[in-house]
């Protein structure tokens, strides 16, 4: 029951997917046996979902200006599934390429005007999460 409680208290705070629930239940030293069951008993309550959790997780991101492949990588670390991920990524497919030229704004105001500068905003955008073809495509049309 006290496992269960602490579950509670962690997701009453933000959603959890059931791997960082695993981690945190058992750096608490919870028994595994105790840790399933209850996860699994928060999951048909209701309480904790993978997919809520994915939503979430991608949409905070997506505020601060991070892109596709970084929110990615660091679902995957969270334990998400890739199917999950991918379905979840491509409900916002049409708007990487906005929230890549608004960073490029943000950042820089400026169309790269030679070859260092061009490799700098691509270093950046490539650092926030952004892929190839969307930063060849956001210094192009800048």
């Amino acid at each position: 029951m006290e496992c269960r409680k602490k579950a509670m208290d962690l997701l009453a705070r933000r959603e959890h997917s059931r791997t960082e629930l695993e981690r945190k239940l058992t750096s608490r030293d919870y028994e595994a046996e105790e840790i399933d069951s209850t996860i699994e008993k928060l999951v048909e309550d209701d309480l904790q979902s993978d997919s809520r959790f994915t939503e979430a997780y991608i949409q905070s991101r997506i505020n601060k200006g991070f892109g596709p492949v970084k929110i990615r990588i660091e679902l995957k670390e969270r334990g998400v599934s890739d199917l999950l991920i991918e379905e979840s990524l491509n409900v916002h497919a049409d708007s990487w390429l906005e929230l890549a030229y608004n960073q490029q704004q943000k950042k820089f105001r400026t169309k790269p005007d030679d070859f260092t500068e061009r490799a700098r905003q691509s270093r950046f955008l490539q650092n926030r999460g952004f892929s190839v073809e969307q930063i060849q495509s956001v210094l192009k049309n800048v």
